[in-house]
């Protein structure tokens, strides 16, 4: 690589990472906002988390569109992902302006799902362009801006958004559209793939393909627990707070924002590692982390903030750790001129597992209330960290970070 393509590497991603920073706040804007918007509508726990979940919905049928279309592999990937952000900023827009009941925001937010795989595929397939040496460091970033922006709704709603929903949701369209225009200043690397012919059977392929499915068992384990979590910790802290110490609610609003942005540099430190130590080491390693977390929540509820703060931002740090680098597997298993197709289907998949785990959560509240309610989420980093270790002893596997495992 030249010195000049060295130097724009690290523009690229500065300038992606920002990008999907601004633009994945929409994720959980309605979710942020989501206290004031049950007591306007009068809605029930269950109804509540469809803010979500219809999110999760919508992304999946969007990547598996993607997917079954190639889009991501079609479409210039800065192209897709500022059109799709416009289309997400309006459409969150719109609930703060003109919706008064679940039904339209449900619909509004499934648009919104849908459009956002159009963004983070994307944005790692024009990563994997720029970085072939490092790329574990770099998608990692890219997570861990992900996630910081994914928290970003919540620290929104601190500043100025607790009564005040609208000024959540506006927040999060407004920095997402700065997003979209950031998005279109990203050019793509020396390692991209040329823009690949439509080819249905490319997503047969990538399904038959054992390594490539290991790696993905991996990801399904982590994100059965990941969006639970993300979703449910906002309110498993008030709960923890009034049967123990009590505290305000923007003390656990800056506390879940915390849990949740703290991520970001557990993906970056992640992605560091496993370019050193082997990509199936360290996120075995997380999900044994996060996974034991689910079943210490318990333990720690009701604890005073001294205990309490320290384990949910260790668990916040873990918890998303380990996601950058199923992807970058992906991505150094995959068939290159289909990386991006690839992706997509791993998210989509996986996107439709936290659908079930979302839903699961207050479910199992009403059974044993929200101290051990995160332990059944322990199952998905257990079966996980068993595929990545499968994965580990196949040949294939010294593909992964230049041979390191």
């Amino acid at each position: 690589m030249s010195d000049a393509a060295f130097a724009g590497r690290w523009r690229a991603l500065l300038l992606i990472a920002v990008a999907e920073l601004l633009i994945m706040s929409l994720w959980f804007s309605a979710t942020a906002a989501a206290p004031e918007l049950a007591a306007d509508w009068g809605l029930t726990p269950s109804e509540t988390a469809w803010l979500t979940t219809s999110v999760q919905l919508g992304f999946v049928a969007g990547a598996l569109l993607s997917a079954i279309f190639t889009l991501s592999d079609v479409i210039p990937p800065k192209y897709l992902i500022a059109g799709s952000a416009l289309v997400g900023a309006g459409a969150t827009a719109a609930i703060a302006a003109a919706v008064s009941s679940l039904l339209p925001a449900v619909a509004l937010r499934f648009l919104t799902g849908m459009v956002l795989a159009g963004v983070y595929p994307p944005g790692m397939k024009l990563l994997a362009g720029w970085f072939r040496a490092g790329r574990g460091m770099a998608v990692g970033v890219l997570v861990g801006a992900i996630t910081v922006g994914s928290a970003l709704p919540h620290l929104i709603r601190v500043i100025g958004g607790v009564g005040n929903p609208r000024a959540v949701l506006f927040g999060a369209a407004g920095v997402a559209l700065v997003g979209a225009a950031i998005a279109l200043f990203v050019t793509e690397g020396p390692y991209q793939s040329p823009a690949a012919p439509f080819d249905p059977r490319a997503t047969v392929r990538i399904l038959r393909d054992r390594p490539t499915l290991l790696a993905n068992g991996g990801y399904f384990g982590h994100m059965w627990e990941l969006y639970a979590v993300w979703t449910w910790i906002p309110v498993f802290l008030v709960a923890s707070l009034a049967a123990g110490t009590p505290g305000t609610q923007q003390t656990a609003g800056l506390l879940a924002f915390a849990t949740i942005a703290v991520g970001g540099f557990g993906a970056l430190f992640a992605g560091l590692a496993a370019d050193r130590i082997g990509r199936t080491t360290i996120t075995s390693a997380s999900m044994a982390v996060s996974g034991l977390a689910c079943l210490a929540a318990g333990f720690v509820f009701g604890a005073p903030l001294w205990i309490l703060t320290p384990f949910v931002l260790l668990w916040g740090f873990a918890v998303i750790a380990d996601s950058a680098q199923f992807s970058v597997a992906i991505t150094e298993l995959a068939e290159g001129s289909y990386v991006g197709t690839a992706l997509t289907l791993q998210t989509a998949i996986g996107f439709l597992l936290t659908i079930v785990s979302i839903q699961l959560i207050p479910i199992l509240v009403d059974f044993v209330g929200w101290q051990w309610a995160f332990a059944p989420l322990a199952i998905g980093p257990a079966l996980g960290t068993l595929s990545m270790l499968r994965l580990r002893m196949r040949p294939e596997s010294t593909r992964l970070a230049g041979g390191r495992k």
